[in-house]
């Protein structure tokens, strides 16, 4: 049975929603760019032979709107590459990096494009805001119901009067991360240090050139070159966070500055079969060991990760002990500290490189910029297993093996 392994990555520079250095770009127009750079460092395969451009969206309206895969390979000139949108939300871009290792462990293709965008910063222009109304009717009832319990100042998250209440399942990410910092005991303290660490560790990656080789520049429209993120601040200080007010409840504990902003980006993998690679006389970068997928109450959504690694872990017959570093998505302190704590590994050992708090998350580009990251952490540090996981929206969680080969 083929392996299937990662021949190229290209992720680009990762801009602040609305007020950062890829406000004004289009996503076709920047994920194009992320994909045609993948490409061209493997010149030896013929890219209309492709199999598949699978692109990550998390909100795929407006700009990002019908299938803007396709619409990246007709950019390119791939008129015989077909294309498609994938909507996982956060682990938009992990899943087609997943379609692509089962099309090719089932032996259905040889060479796809992994890809994920998003452009916050787009979803209102073009034709649609760019924003879903998930909040179906047939819930009416269920959310007056909810709402005259929410009148109870008693009332907690997982109250059992709440229970098949839910409204919309995607409710206010925010809000599951409170939830869980009640849940499993997440202090405000504990979530700051954490939020710290992350812009410390970027900018230690940072001074030693690491985002420099992770990065790949984007040229804007007026000609100018893009090459750094916005997000990671030099000097971030644990007085400043412990200032901040919560936003999500009057009371609670998440704080702009211990949770991921909003954001644009986009990544592309290009994913063969060994046998292809061997065919092409191209060294892999890495293999991609196995997957997980895991499901659980909307309310605690962050905690996701915890039954997604253990599930990817079974599937490859190893555990975390196994794992030399592990990139978890920082969507917010409160959910990846507990998730730490579960899954039983050395913090250490998560997001060496620094997360989603200082370098930002574009819903559909965090998958493939993970697996980029994570591999060029292995290549730095010498090292050969990684593990990649998020929470998703919904209530879900998501996670990927990897081993360095190159």
């Amino acid at each position: 049975m083929a392996e299937a392994v990662i021949v190229s990555t290209a992720r680009s520079p990762i801009g602040r929603a609305f007020k950062g250095s890829l406000r004004e770009m289009r996503g076709d127009d920047l994920a194009a760019q992320m994909v045609q750079a993948a490409l061209a460092a493997v010149p030896e395969l013929d890219a209309s032979t492709i199999d598949d451009l699978m692109m990550g969206c998390a909100q795929p309206a407006g700009e990002q709107g019908y299938n803007i895969a396709r619409m990246v390979a007709m950019q390119l000139g791939l008129d015989s590459v077909p294309g498609t949108t994938v909507h996982r939300y956060c682990s938009s871009s992990l899943q087609t990096t997943r379609m692509a290792f089962h099309a090719i462990k089932a032996g259905e293709g040889d060479a796809f494009i992994s890809a994920g965008v998003e452009t916050v910063s787009r979803f209102g222009a073009g034709k649609s805001d760019g924003m879903p109304d998930t909040k179906n009717p047939a819930f009416t009832a269920a959310m007056e119901r909810t709402a005259a319990l929410a009148a109870d100042p008693t009332l907690s998250w997982n109250d059992p009067r709440l229970k098949g209440e839910l409204s919309d399942i995607y409710i206010a990410m925010g809000d599951t991360a409170e939830n869980v910092a009640q849940l499993r005991n997440v202090s405000r303290a504990a979530q700051d240090e954490w939020a710290v660490h992350s812009h410390h560790k970027a900018e230690a990656a940072a001074a030693r050139g690491f985002w420099a080789k992770d990065i790949t520049p984007v040229t804007l429209a007026d000609g100018s070159v893009v090459s750094t993120d916005d997000g990671p601040r030099a000097g971030v200080q644990l007085e400043k966070l412990a200032g901040m007010q919560p936003v999500f409840r009057e009371h609670g504990t998440v704080t702009a500055a211990n949770c991921c902003p909003l954001n644009d980006g986009a990544a592309a993998l290009v994913i063969m079969s060994d046998t292809k690679a061997n065919e092409l006389g191209l060294k892999p970068l890495a293999r991609i060991v196995s997957t997980g997928v895991a499901a659980m109450t909307p309310e605690l959504m962050g905690l996701g990760p915890v039954e997604a690694v253990r599930r990817a872990l079974s599937n490859a017959r190893m555990s975390i002990k196994d794992m030399d570093i592990m990139e978890l998505n920082e969507a917010f302190a409160a959910q990846v500290l507990p998730s730490i704590d579960e899954i039983g590994i050395d913090p250490e050992k998560v997001n060496v490189n620094g997360g989603a708090i200082a370098l930002g998350h574009p819903f559909g580009m965090t998958g493939a910029r993970m697996t980029t990251t994570a591999i060029n952490a292995l290549r730095e540090r010498d090292e050969q297993f990684a593990v990649e996981t998020m929470c998703v929206a919904g209530g879900q969680g998501m996670a990927l093996v990897l081993e360095r080969l190159n």
